[in-house]
């Protein structure tokens, strides 16, 4: 007997009926022989309807009471779960974050877990009962209810997996699998039979939705067995695994992008040895996270510092920024929006030189202007205007020879 971690996302329980399908997915599980623990995130777009009561009544709202706010969601999709499996004569018990002993640090609206305590979960199992735990929540030391960021139930089923040593993670999900790119929007995206952990984690930061990247950091580093797959047909989905076979010779294994990125130019910054350690760490210290950064010198001796963020950071980066002009020792701000990262990842990249001036070709061919230009082995992103953002990633998934055709 195994144990086996099932993660449902969403759309994977919009409705009663998808709700009646997951619970026929676990039973065929428990038909196995395995146990079973069952992560899942609130149904549909209620995230989201929550999101847009909060802001009905305050534009910007307290980030204590949105988390207390966002983490019902979950807590109805676990409880009609409940209902069908013991409707279905399997005996199930839900759990909320908290009763499953996910414990976080204590920052509101995008926590970390920190420790997992199992023994309720673990108590459970032994009773041969169903586990079934809200994504997405836990609570702190001191008993502050908080949540993981957007995508964060990914993170819980990838972490309870890693703490029960589980045989298995399996993703359940929209789509069969990942994709050389989104294939709601380029429609001969292929799906890759395999993804190294690595591969996967950058794709994950740059805009694939497919995976919390939390989730694949904790896969990658307790080597969790994960599969991404559809929970609506029955087929092999995508392994993610710590080497990945390489598909027909491909370099570029796939192509992410993100729309809303904001560039920050901080003008007229003294040019001294602690100035880009005091900015980022103010902007640390207010969770602002920092993506591409760039720094040029003036003729006059000072500095000229360009970074992105998430456009929903931007007035909050701004304000923190001109709170601390007199410290950071800065002449003027400027900031641009309507901005996207548009980026190619592969393995393969690491020994193949010339792949990011084939994309920086491209994009010139396409008449496609880039802004801010970050590398790593494995990766070339490149900020563009949103209006080009898919004209971007058509004509580099076409480039590289990504699709099916």
């Amino acid at each position: 007997m195994g144990l086996i971690v099932q993660k449902f996302g969403g759309t994977s329980v919009g409705s009663v009926n998808k709700i009646l399908n997951v619970a026929a997915c676990v039973k065929e599980e428990i038909e196995r022989g395995n146990n079973v623990v069952v992560v899942v995130s609130a149904m549909g777009k209620s995230t989201d309807q929550l999101v847009g009561l909060a802001k009905e009544i305050s534009p910007q709202p307290n980030k204590r009471d949105m988390d207390m706010l966002l983490s019902t969601g979950e807590q109805v999709t676990i409880s009609l779960l409940s209902l069908a499996l013991n409707q279905q004569g399997i005996d199930a018990v839900s759990f909320t974050g908290w009763q499953a002993g996910i414990v976080t640090e204590p920052v509101h609206g995008n926590a970390r877990i920190s420790n997992i305590n199992t023994d309720a979960i673990q108590n459970q199992l032994s009773a041969s009962k169903v586990v079934i735990v809200a994504g997405f929540q836990g609570i702190t030391e001191n008993g502050e209810i908080t949540t993981l960021g957007r995508g964060g139930s990914d993170t819980t089923a990838v972490a309870l997996a890693a703490a029960l040593k589980a045989d298995k993670c399996d993703i359940y999900t929209d789509v069969t699998g990942v994709f050389t790119t989104d294939p709601r929007y380029v429609k001969d995206a292929r799906k890759l039979l395999s993804v190294s952990y690595d591969e996967m984690l950058e794709l994950a930061n740059l805009g694939a939705g497919v995976l919390h990247p939390r989730a694949v950091e904790f896969a990658k580093n307790y080597q969790v067995r994960l599969e991404v797959r559809s929970s609506i047909e029955k087929i092999k989905g995508t392994v993610i695994e710590g080497e990945a076979a390489m598909e027909q010779n491909l370099v570029v294994r796939g192509v992410a992008f993100e729309d809303e990125i904001t560039r920050v130019t901080v003008l007229g910054l003294t040019n001294s040895l602690t100035s880009l350690s005091t900015i980022f760490t103010t902007l640390a210290q207010n969770n602002i996270n920092v993506d591409i950064i760039i720094q040029s010198t003036t003729e006059a001796g000072t500095a000229n510092l360009s970074f992105s963020i998430h456009t929903n950071d931007w007035l909050e980066t701004l304000n923190v920024l001109e709170d601390n002009k007199e410290v950071l020792g800065y002449e003027q701000l400027d900031a641009e929006n309507k901005l996207a990262k548009v980026s190619i990842v592969g393995s393969g990249m690491i020994s193949n030189p010339g792949v990011a001036a084939k994309m920086f070709e491209v994009l010139a061919t396409n008449n496609i202007q880039i802004k801010m230009v970050s590398t790593s082995e494995i990766k070339v992103s490149a900020v563009v205007e949103e209006k080009n953002m898919l004209k971007a990633v058509e004509a580099l998934h076409r480039a590289f020879g990504l699709g099916n055709n």
